[in-house]
C-alpha cells in the first residue's frame, strides 16, 4: 500500500503539469471503487485544477467550486500522459486537461476512491476525524504525550492511528521505533516526555527522507511507458527480521502487532 511519502512524491509529481488547466472531461470507467464514485464528481468539468494538496494520504484536488478527494487505496498510481494514449484494463479514471494531457488513475485492485467535497459542506467523512499531519508543527512531543496518558495500547499501534497523526504506516513506525530506542510493545502511556521528544523527532526525520529519496522519481510521472512505483529505501529494519541488528549486531526479532509485521532489537529497544 502506498504510505504517506509515496502519496507526497505522487502530489508533487503531478502538480506542475495539473495545475493551472483547465478540466475538459472526467472519465469514469469503472465506478466501483471502495466507494462508488459520485455523480456530484462531474462537477469538476470545466473547472480549473487551482492546487493539489494533500491530508493524511488523501490527494485534494482543488477547484473554485469544490475539491475531488483521491486515494490511492492498495494498488493505485497516478500518471500524466497524452489524451492520444489508449487506456489500459484497470484505468478506471481519467481527468482530461486542456493541456491535451490527461491524468489518469490506475488500481488494480480497486481498494482506492475519487470523492467529491463541496467547499461550504461539512468535511467530508473520509477527513473529518484525522489527527495532526506528522510534518507539522502540531505533531510534537507535547501533544503526542498529552494523547498518550492512560492508553495502554502498544506504542506502534497508537502511532498508527490516524486519529492520534496521520500517515505513519508500517514500514515508518518500524523504522522510526528501531531510531528511537523504544520497544514496539511498550504501553503507549507509559512513555516519558523525553523519550516522545526523541520519538517525535525521529517519525518526522523517516517520513522526511522518505519524501528526499522519493523525489528522484518525480520524472515518472509523466510517462508513458511505465508507471511511477516505490523508490529505493534505505530501512533499517522493516523486512529484515533474523538479520543483525545494525546497531549491536544481535538478530532482529520479529512478531505480529495488530496484525501486522514488527521487527524490532530486543537490545537496543526497550
Amino acid at each position: 500500500m502506498p504510505e504517506l511519502p509515496e502519496v507526497e512524491v505522487s502530489r508533487m509529481g503531478i502538480t506542475p503539469h495539473v495545475t493551472g488547466h483547465r478540466v475538459a472531461e472526467i472519465i469514469v470507467r469503472n465506478p466501483r471503487l471502495r466507494w462508488p464514485v459520485p455523480e456530484e464528481i462531474r462537477q469538476i468539468e470545466g473547472q480549473v485544477i487551482r492546487r493539489i494538496s494533500r491530508r493524511a494520504k488523501y490527494l485534494l484536488l482543488e477547484t473554485d467550486i469544490g475539491y475531488a478527494i483521491v486515494h490511492l487505496g492498495m494498488s493505485g498510481s497516478l500518471r500524466v500522459l497524452p489524451a492520444s494514449v489508449p487506456p489500459e484494463k484497470h484505468d478506471h479514471v481519467d481527468l482530461v486537461l486542456s493541456s491535451g494531457e490527461v491524468l489518469r488513475y490506475n488500481d488494480p485492485r480497486r481498494f482506492g476512491a475519487w470523492l467529491w467535497q463541496q467547499p461550504l459542506d461539512e468535511e467530508h467523512t473520509v477527513l473529518s476525524k484525522l489527527g495532526p499531519e506528522p510534518l507539522s508543527d502540531a505533531f510534537s512531543a507535547d501533544y503526542l504525550f498529552d494523547r498518550a496518558q492512560g492508553k495502554r495500547t502498544a506504542i506502534k499501534q497508537f502511532l498508527m492511528d490516524n486519529q492520534v497523526v496521520v500517515g505513519v504506516g508500517n514500514i515508518y513506525a518500524n523504522e522510526s521505533l528501531f531510531s528511537a530506542g523504544i520497544h514496539p510493545k511498550r504501553a503507549a502511556g507509559k512513555i516519558s516526555l523525553q523519550r516522545m521528544t526523541v520519538l517525535v523527532a525521529e517519525v518526522k526525520a523517516v517520513l522526511a527522507f522518505a519524501i528526499e529519496q522519493g523525489g528522484t522519481t518525480l520524472k515518472d510521472f509523466k510517462n508513458a511507458d511505465g508507471k511511477p512505483g516505490y523508490f529505493a529505501q534505505e530501512l533499517l529494519v522493516y523486512g529484515k527480521g533474523g538479520e543483525p541488528c545494525p546497531r549491536c549486531d544481535k538478530t532482529l526479532s520479529e512478531m505480529k502487532i495488530g496484525q501486522r509485521a514488527t521487527v524490532y532489537c530486543s537490545d537496543c529497544q526497550t
